[in-house]
């Protein structure tokens, strides 16, 4: 019984030992892994997730932005018209 129970602890501490080399290994293999995709994502000139949010956020508000001048432009292109349009009217009521 005793060959037995040491049979058994030294399985067992073969099968722990064996664990963590294994551990290890996909460590290693899981951190070379991520070395190759990045390099690959590199060379193919993509951009990470974060990149892309940021620059859709700035291109979001550039909209926005570009939208508000739009408005502005149109109203002050109307206020000029209305101006132009009294000045015109003014200097044809003078020169009868």
């Amino acid at each position: 019984m005793p060959d037995r129970k040491k049979m058994f602890n030294d399985a067992s501490k073969a099968a722990g030992g064996a664990f963590s080399v294994f551990s290890g290994i996909k460590e290693e293999i899981g951190a070379i892994v991520k070395g190759r995709v990045d390099e690959i994502l590199s060379t193919l000139h993509l951009v990470r997730r974060e990149e892309f949010e940021i620059i859709s956020e700035i291109a979001s508000r550039t909209r926005s932005a570009q939208e508000k001048l739009e408005e502005q432009v149109e109203q002050l292109e109307k206020r000029l018209n209305q101006l132009e349009g009294r000045s015109d009217h003014n200097d044809s009521s003078t020169s009868n």
